[in-house]
């Protein structure tokens, strides 16, 4: 709203300031401080209303260590989050954008899906919560208006360099020290082309999978895109749900992943930056960096109570609206193809469930009996156990949960180091 008002008074009124409202850098600094502080000081009083009103978090007997006094502890604390990310957002992004609305619309619907199932589980007494049907239908759902809005909107383009298609270039004069001065775009176009790792060209089309050829062709490569995009929304926000099952865990590793895709959106959303790492431009990006910057503050305000020993837990609430902003964010940058590299940690307990689940299966029908590859699952859980038969009998002890936070984290960190590095490694 700021930026907006600035915007529009810029010449009309000479207000002290108004001008830096024009740098993003300003504006995600300015933003992720006040989604920490707003996290700091609206989260204490959440936790003391949750508190009151006894909304404690459901605790499954599963044997594990300090379980038990994490009982009543309250829950639904992803209001926090939310709160948090949406006031720099509204204040210091740019709402005409269409990659910011998107943002906004993921952690409504999502975060709205979240608290359906936390208010089943808490209120109604139901441990299942919201049905798993009805939680694919809100995350199928916003795949598809995801993908029709990238369909759809004039913004949601990309430009070419001239060395890679003919026809009439647009062109654009960038000078920065230590960087070309001059570089020739085409104009905006709609793509399907996302970003390949470790390839030269550093680019894949999804239109290249069309089963059929000619005016088609296009209309095909779209309806396999969108159905990726679903299934990315799909798989990631399940994924962070997964993940959050320690004090701080999922929390800090999301943290680290939507700094990542910060980075990531600044070099895909400068004309200068692209065009050095050879990455591809795409325009109007540049705004998400203001609000991945007012998420990254949001998280690390709610992980100042959400650390080991956890005085509150995000629930569905908090997980499935992380997940599916980590997905947007990596989609509308075309990096989504990046996500099993910097999202290891939620792939790694993504496929510990889905292993122990089939093996389980499979064993049960060939020899009589379930068996299993892990003591426990999600992973995490896997380190929490002793007792148990399963094939990976390692590590001989119980492992503190503290450290199997911090070591996931360093774990993450690692990762998104890669991540970066994998825009030269090719």
């Amino acid at each position: 709203m700021l930026y907006n008002l600035f915007e529009y008074l810029n010449g009309k009124i000479d207000f002290p300031g108004m001008g830096l409202f024009k740098y993003i850098s300003f504006r995600a600094i300015s933003a992720s401080i006040l989604s920490l502080l707003i996290a700091l000081f609206v989260g204490k009083k959440i936790i003391k209303t949750l508190t009151k009103k006894q909304i404690g978090e459901t605790i499954r007997e599963l044997g594990l260590e300090g379980e038990q006094q994490k009982k009543n502890s309250p829950t639904m604390g992803g209001i926090i989050i939310l709160i948090s990310f949406l006031v720099p957002t509204l204040l210091l992004a740019d709402l005409t954008n269409v990659y910011v609305i998107l943002m906004i619309i993921t952690a409504l619907w999502l975060g709205f899906v979240g608290f359906i199932d936390d208010y089943i589980k808490v209120f109604k007494k139901n441990k299942q919560g919201l049905s798993g049907k009805f939680k694919i239908i809100g995350q199928v759902s916003l795949g598809l208006v995801v993908g029709l809005t990238l369909y759809f909107s004039d913004q949601a383009v990309i430009r070419v360099p001239s060395s890679q298609r003919g026809g009439e270039a647009r062109p654009e004069i960038v000078s920065q020290q230590g960087f070309s001065d001059k570089i020739t775009f085409f104009k905006e176009e709609k793509s399907t082309k996302t970003t390949i790792p470790f390839f030269k060209g550093n680019e894949f089309d999804y239109s290249w999978l069309s089963p059929v050829g000619g005016k088609w062709e296009e209309l095909a490569g779209w309806i396999i895109y969108i159905a990726v995009i679903i299934f990315v929304v799909t798989a990631v926000s399940n994924s962070t749900n997964l993940t959050d099952g320690l004090d701080g865990l999922a929390t800090g590793i999301s943290a680290i992943e939507v700094a990542t895709l910060g980075v990531l959106a600044y070099v895909s959303g400068n004309i200068i930056y692209s065009n050095y790492l050879n990455i591809m431009y795409i325009p109007y990006t540049g705004e998400l960096v203001i609000v991945l910057a007012a998420f990254i503050g949001a998280l690390i305000g709610f992980l100042w109570y959400n650390s080991y020993p956890a005085q509150v837990f995000m629930g569905d609430t908090g997980s499935l609206a992380i997940g599916g902003i980590i997905a947007v964010s990596a989609i509308v940058i075309k990096k989504e193809l990046l996500i099993p590299i910097f999202c290891g940690i939620l792939l790694a307990e993504s496929l510990s469930v889905i292993i122990q689940t089939s093996y389980f299966k499979y064993t049960r029908i060939k020899y009589g009996a379930g068996r299993r590859v892990f003591r426990m699952t999600p992973l995490h859980h896997h380190f929490q156990k002793i007792d148990g038969d399963a094939l990976i009998r390692i590590p001989k002890r119980i492992i503190p949960e503290a450290k199997i936070v911090t070591r996931f984290w360093i774990i993450a960190i690692l990762l998104a180091v890669f991540t970066l590095i994998t825009l030269k490694i090719r």
